[in-house]
């Protein structure tokens, strides 16, 4: 706050602005730097990771896969943190330009002011909204790194490093496919399912979509993860006026819900809340898609938070982001444009979404694939 003070009283005087923003890209340069000797460390052990998965399954390589992961997870927070720390530079900036704009509007020097000052508000809003969406991933990941962390101690207490002893556990949490089937699936908005349940859902989805399943439950379940973390709102407090509340009325309306009553994501400092159900799909983006669900699932009025609507919604937004072509870069692409738009997919402080969400569609294939061998 103090340095936002001192931008905003340099930001009057020509001169002052100018070695602001000098000073700005200089700061921006050194941690573009930074960031980039971090990205090669992080991709190095990405595919040191994917080599030891390829190795037979063995007490020694699930040791070395936690410790690999955990390593990456550690640097990519290190990195995600240089990348908060460029947001928070191209912030002060803009906080300290729009400064500058207003004053001239005041002393009615410049009249294309106005429209300038409203562009730089918007940049400045979509720059905290990124800030917001990185904070929550670096829960999430600080969080994965605990349970993996947590994973390596029991794994070595319980086998006391003896690779026999080890084959015997992985036999035992061998689930059966009626274990697999109803094994509750957890949704954002929702009362849980059971896994066949979601699976049913989740093919239908592909049927109309192409879409696979298992990529399609590996996403509901990680937005369920960053719907925990962001808590549970309610409209009137949460939502952003008029975008998302005028739409949620009408929505709640038509559905004959008491808008009240209806669970939407908390809003956070840093931005808005107010997402919707399983898929968490903010009112206005709901709108723009809700014909197309409604012709998918063969429903008058789809509910964004009965899970069977939400799978389907999800799948055609993900369809639209290139997932049906189904290979893996394509999914996981998909899968960050989900997250953070199709701008900020290619950022690779988003990396952790979608290795999470590649991450857990390949443990609900391998219950798929063991719920047809059992058919």
């Amino acid at each position: 706050m103090a340095m936002i003070a001192v931008l905003v009283s340099l930001a009057g005087r020509p001169a002052a602005a100018e070695d602001l923003s000098s000073a700005v890209l200089e700061r921006r340069g050194q941690l573009e730097r930074e960031l980039q000797v971090l990205e090669t460390e992080i991709d190095k052990e990405r595919r040191s990771l994917e080599d030891k998965k390829k190795q037979r399954v063995s007490l020694e390589r699930d040791t070395a896969i936690l410790d690999a992961k955990i390593k990456t997870a550690k640097l990519s927070i290190k990195a995600r943190n240089l990348a908060i720390q460029k947001l928070n530079v191209d912030i002060r900036g803009k906080t300290a330009k729009i400064a500058v704009l207003e004053e001239k509007i005041e002393d009615g020097r410049i009249t294309a002011s106005r429209n300038l000052t409203a562009s730089e508000r918007g940049s400045l809003e979509s720059k905290r909204n990124e800030e917001a969406e990185l904070l929550i991933l670096q829960e999430l990941e600080k969080k994965k790194i605990e349970e993996e962390e947590a994973e390596k101690r029991y794994l070595l207490k319980i086998t006391k490093g003896v690779e026999a002893e080890y084959q015997k556990i992985l036999k035992q949490k061998e689930k059966s496919a009626a274990a697999i089937r109803s094994e509750l699936f957890s949704l954002r908005g929702s009362q849980a399912i059971t896994f066949d349940k979601a699976l049913e859902y989740a093919q239908a989805a592909y049927r109309k979509t192409g879409v696979r399943p298992a990529f399609l439950l590996g996403v509901i379940a990680e937005e369920s993860n960053l719907g925990e973390n962001v808590g549970t709102g309610q409209w009137r407090v949460d939502m952003k006026s008029p975008r998302d509340t005028e739409p949620f009325l009408r929505l709640t309306a038509k559905l004959g819900l008491d808008p009240d009553q209806m669970p939407v994501s908390k809003r956070a400092w840093y931005g808005w809340g107010g997402a919707m159900g399983p898929a968490q799909i903010i009112p206005s983006t709901w709108i723009l898609i809700e014909e197309r669900v409604s012709a998918a699932a063969g429903k008058t009025l789809p509910n964004p938070w009965d899970p069977s609507d939400a799978f389907m919604a999800a799948a055609l937004i993900l369809m639209d982001n290139g997932a049906d072509a189904g290979t893996p870069a394509s999914e996981r692409l998909a899968a960050l444009r989900y997250l953070a738009g199709w701008k900020n997919a290619g950022n690779r402080a988003y990396a952790f979404y979608g290795d999470e969400v590649m991450e857990l569609a390949a443990k609900y294939q391998r219950q798929i694939d063991i719920l047809n061998v059992s058919q």
